[in-house]
């Protein structure tokens, strides 16, 4: 099964170097034991675009979809065999990057 970790932060790019080699000893702790699929950091909110095609016309509009103090500022992607191991791993990488995360399997999984 697959599980998406979402790191949720109140700013971006706001990892210390401390947290930043943490967070690399982490993913390749991760990667040695075959739980890796992807992760990445993102960019602040008001560098996202939102689009909406379900009308007539394509709608494009700046910034984030939802107005929130909190937001997602990177993320993992693990293979686990069940929900518990996919949580050990989630609470690893919440201290690896000290930030709270939320964990959720993919539909279907």
């Amino acid at each position: 099964m697959q599980y998406l970790v979402s790191v949720i932060d109140d700013k971006s790019g706001s990892a210390t170097d401390d947290e930043m080699t943490a967070i690399d000893a982490f993913n390749d702790k991760v990667q040695a034991a075959g739980h890796w699929v992807f992760a990445g950091g993102l960019n602040a909110p008001s560098t996202a675009t939102v689009i909406d095609n379900r009308g007539e016309e394509t709608l494009f509009t700046d910034g984030p979809f939802l107005e929130s103090k909190e937001f997602i500022a990177g993320f993992w992607i693990f293979e686990a065999p069940d929900l518990d191991v996919a949580l050990k791993l989630a609470a690893d990488g919440s201290k690896a990057c000290n930030r709270r995360v939320e964990v959720r399997p993919f539909f279907g999984e």
